[in-house]
């Protein structure tokens, strides 16, 4: 693999939602990782096909059964070699099987140990299972999302798992292999996806604060209370966006789309801001999404298209930038973000589990046929 961070190497013990896009994130930027999953691993989420698990590409599946000593032992041999391994499970779980941090970091005084839950590894709610909206919602991000006279609105699982848990857990990893690489010294990373909620809430606390905005759902700037931040649906159905906040890309939208900006509300003026909100209402409902997309794309109004998955895989722009590609069938996003001098190889679709193309490279081929005639490894 190539990438900025090829020759490093990572143990992936198998689980949902964060885990795997941290280590996807990692082997995506040409990290080595070794993903080591039970030989008959439970339901995860919706049953999918292989090649449709996006999450699982650019690394090799090894098949073991923990609860076995051998396959234990096989685990923290591994672990000599790794710069880092990445977990997912509920506090507890890895030390009950033998391979917590003090067995690993006893036998690899480098290694970073990275855990992600949703709780964090302490505190009462530690051992409680939950999933990313129960995170989202403790930690003070599902309240500020919908609109003021309706309830909180159910967000795709980007903000917890992925934003606040996978990436906060990839960032800690890559920070503590840095520390370990200056001092030979590693260290267990405690990703809890409420912590990274709380960090990813850092304007807002400021902005709080600052009594710019309110704890009052959807009356602020970013939530959908200001009428020049807000979707707006078109005349055959479909949604565009505007995000007008400064003034002269206000100015910029109200000249574009035909209105005299001294006989409309003025931006600062909140209590007029449903007034406004009506007209741009009535107005961008008099034509469609792609007139609208004609008119105002690629100036500074502050304006895109609400579009869906597949449309957004053929928009001019993220087509011409290489957003996304499809591997073999199955389309999805490419590897970000981009790298001048070390761009990462292209990435290979999930693999099903081969033992031999897992341990190639960590183990001598002698020592793989000996663990399969042993039967630790299928």
């Amino acid at each position: 693999m190539s990438g900025p961070l090829a020759g490093m190497r990572v143990i992936e013990l198998a689980g949902i939602g964060p885990a795997p896009m941290c280590a996807m994130l990692l082997a995506d930027l040409g990290a080595t990782v070794l993903r080591i999953d039970r030989p008959s691993p439970p339901e995860r989420g919706v049953a999918q096909p292989l090649g449709t698990q996006v999450l699982l590409r650019n690394r090799q599946t090894l098949l073991l059964d923990l609860k076995v000593p051998a396959a234990r032992d096989l685990v923290l041999r591994l672990v000599d070699d790794a710069d880092a391994l990445v977990e997912g499970f509920r506090p507890g779980v890895m030390e009950r099987l033998g391979i917590g941090p003090r067995e690993c970091l006893v036998r690899n005084r480098r290694l970073v140990y990275g855990r992600v839950t949703g709780w964090g590894q302490d505190g009462p709610l530690a051992q409680a299972a939950g999933h990313d909206l129960n995170y989202i919602a403790l930690a003070g991000a599902l309240h500020g999302i919908g609109r003021a006279d309706g309830p909180p609105s159910v967000p795709l699982n980007l903000i917890g798992d992925f934003g606040g848990g996978a990436l906060y857990l990839a960032f800690g990893v890559l920070a503590a292999i840095l520390h370990a690489r200056q001092t030979g010294r590693g260290q267990v990373v405690d990703a809890a996806m409420v912590d990274g909620v709380a960090s990813l809430l850092a304007m807002a606390y400021g902005m709080r604060a600052a009594g710019v905005t309110t704890d009052a759902r959807g009356t602020n700037l970013l939530d959908g209370g200001a009428y020049f931040y807000d979707t707006y649906q078109c005349a055959e159905g479909e949604w565009i966006t505007i995000a007008a906040l400064e003034r002269r890309f206000h100015d910029e939208l109200l000249q574009r789309i035909g209105l005299d900006a001294a006989d409309f509300p003025a931006q600062s003026d909140r209590a007029r801001w449903p007034e406004a909100r009506s007209q741009l209402a009535a107005l961008f409902a008099t034509r469609t999404r792609a007139a609208w997309c004609k008119l105002l794309e690629a100036t500074d109004a502050c304006f895109a298209p609400v579009l869906s998955l597949s449309e957004a895989a053929e928009h001019p722009h993220l087509r011409a930038r290489g957003t996304h590609l499809t591997i073999d069938g199955v389309l999805q996003p490419a590897p970000a973000p981009r790298f001048s001098a070390t761009p990462p190889d292209a990435p290979r679709a999930p693999q099903p589990p081969d033992a031999d193309a897992a341990l190639a490279g960590w183990l001598p081929a002698m020592d793989i046929t000996m663990l399969r005639a042993s039967g630790v490894i299928a």
